[in-house]
């Protein structure tokens, strides 16, 4: 569980092409928004049968300071964002390839408890509940999933109500920890984590309506320095493929239209 919570984590895995597709010693270093830290190990062992000779390096974190880290000189090939604004921010600052930036998936926003106190019966019933004393959310200045939940509990009129009760996460996978340890009885997590192998059978959830937040288009893009890198092109075209999009969807993302 550790894995889950942690601001920043490294995964390695050897993904699958065929030799002859890759050169020994080839590698890819991923900066991935927080929701993805579980759908990675799947699309990394995915990506494993087309690349074995290909080292994949994962960091994750909030994709705001992910962007901070790339344009201070962090040596990440491909940014995947829980947004589109944020890759298109580093390719406006010229980090980023513009040719490359791809929106490869859509995010759902859930209001999640593990508290059987807590009956959820509609959004801004169990914001106002007494049962719900701390209420989790992501930071909405860096984290795309708390400014989503942000835009909603405005939307709701429950914001200016819901403040004394704010537990801020630095990114969404610190957020669910709270919501998974008890520290909050409630809060709004990526419908991808709640779905994931080591949650799923943890808590109740309900999907927050979509016309309650700009939708969280997922995008990737190379960075200037992914853009000279034959894996990082390769992992970029793998997002793309049938076999990614059956894997987000199993996540509970949307997928875009070809």
């Amino acid at each position: 569980m550790q894995l889950l919570f942690a601001m920043f984590f490294l995964v390695a895995a050897t993904g699958g092409a065929a030799a002859r597709e890759s050169a020994p010693g080839e590698s890819v270093s991923v900066a991935a928004a927080a929701n993805f830290v579980y759908a990675l190990e799947a699309l990394n062992a995915a990506f494993a049968a087309r690349a074995p000779d290909v080292k994949v390096t994962v960091a994750t974190g909030a994709s705001g300071n992910l962007v901070a880290q790339i344009e201070q000189g962090a040596p990440y090939d491909i940014f995947l964002s829980a947004d589109r604004q944020y890759p298109q921010a580093l390719v406006d600052e010229g980090h980023a390839d513009a040719r490359s930036l791809t929106i490869f998936a859509v995010g759902r926003l859930v209001l999640w408890t593990t508290n059987p106190a807590v009956e959820l019966r509609s959004i801004p019933e169990t914001v106002r509940s007494g049962a719900v004393r701390k209420l989790a959310l992501a930071n909405i200045n860096s984290a795309p999933y708390g400014r989503a939940a942000k835009q909603a509990l405005e939307k709701l009129g429950e914001w200016a109500g819901a403040q004394s009760k704010l537990v801020v996460g630095e990114n969404i996978s610190q957020t669910a920890q709270f919501v998974a340890t008890g520290n909050a009885d409630a809060g709004f997590v990526a419908l991808s984590l709640v779905l994931s192998p080591k949650l799923q059978d943890k808590g109740r959830w309900m999907e927050v309506a979509g016309n309650l937040y700009s939708p969280l288009e997922h995008a990737a893009v190379l960075t200037m320095r992914g853009a000279t890198n034959p894996a990082a092109k390769r992992y970029l075209e793998f997002l793309r493929s049938d076999v990614a999009r059956k894997i987000f969807e199993r996540f509970g993302y949307a997928v875009p239209a070809r």
